[in-house]
């Protein structure tokens, strides 16, 4: 069968002043199209190195990753990458940023599309009040919305989300989680996202990958969330379904808190 993203054997290995340090160690992950997988673990388990191979931005030691049976070997507008930084310019208005990523996907296109292109987008994720503002001039939501905003402007096959709520406080994560989980019911975008926080990971997703410590780390277990969708996150605090999942998660993080020398066993 074949899959829409398929990481196959992926290992990396860095060279350091101490010699090598291999940080990940046959990873296989196979995503659907129109998936929500999240990556979580401990710190320096590699899950951002996996969404960075994923991006092209990092050529894997061995194995590779395949996306519609065509290898990944460059980053390319296929796969739109959000950071923690949102990563905007900051002597480009908000419209310019997302106007920039456009002009580059959609460059044969005639200037009124691709403007109502960028302004299409902006509107996705409710900037468009703010276009003509600097990065400077905006909190923190609002550049991660503006970077969502230009990540989807080049119409990804996939969406790559590294801790992209990370840096944000609570209020302000919770009504972008909820505005994540609107656009991709309505895009229906196949979604890889980093994160360190469990009930993000089970809000969101289909599937949450659980990573092994480093070095050498690997994918330890897969759970499959199978709670409906579009989920309410008031009616999920009191959901039992969804508080196993919490502690299931919970308690795969928390033995390898525990026992962090027992993955080489």
């Amino acid at each position: 069968m074949s899959h829409y993203l398929n990481l196959d054997h992926l290992d990396m290995t860095f060279a350091t002043p101490r010699g090598p340090l291999n940080v990940l160690n046959n990873v296989n992950l196979k995503v659907q199209q129109g998936e929500f997988v999240s990556i979580i673990g401990h710190s320096g388990c590699g899950k951002s190195t996996v969404l960075n191979i994923v991006a092209g931005l990092l050529r894997s030691s061995t194995g590779g990753v395949l996306l519609e049976d065509r290898e990944v070997v460059e980053p390319g507008p296929e796969r739109a990458v959000v950071f923690q930084n949102h990563s905007l310019l900051p002597w480009m208005t908000v419209y310019e940023n997302v106007r920039l990523a456009v002009d580059k996907v959609r460059s044969g296109a005639a200037s009124a599309e691709r403007d109502a292109w960028t302004l299409e987008n902006l509107e996705r994720v409710h900037m468009t009040h703010a276009r003509d503002q600097y990065p400077g001039e905006t909190s923190g939501g609002m550049k991660q919305r503006v970077g969502i905003a230009r990540a989807l402007a080049m119409e990804p096959k996939v969406l790559l989300m590294d801790e992209p709520f990370g840096a944000l406080d609570a209020l302000t994560r919770a009504h972008l989680q909820d505005e994540v989980m609107r656009l991709q019911a309505e895009l229906g975008n196949t979604v890889l996202m980093v994160t360190h926080d469990v009930d993000e990971a089970v809000l969101l997703s289909d599937r949450i990958v659980m990573m092994t410590n480093g070095p050498a780390a690997t994918i330890g277990e897969i759970l499959e969330i199978d709670l409906p969708k579009p989920r309410e996150r008031l009616a999920m605090a009191d959901n039992a379904e969804y508080n196993h999942y919490r502690a299931e998660v919970l308690r795969f993080l928390h033995e390898r808190h525990k026992n962090p020398e027992s993955e080489a066993a």
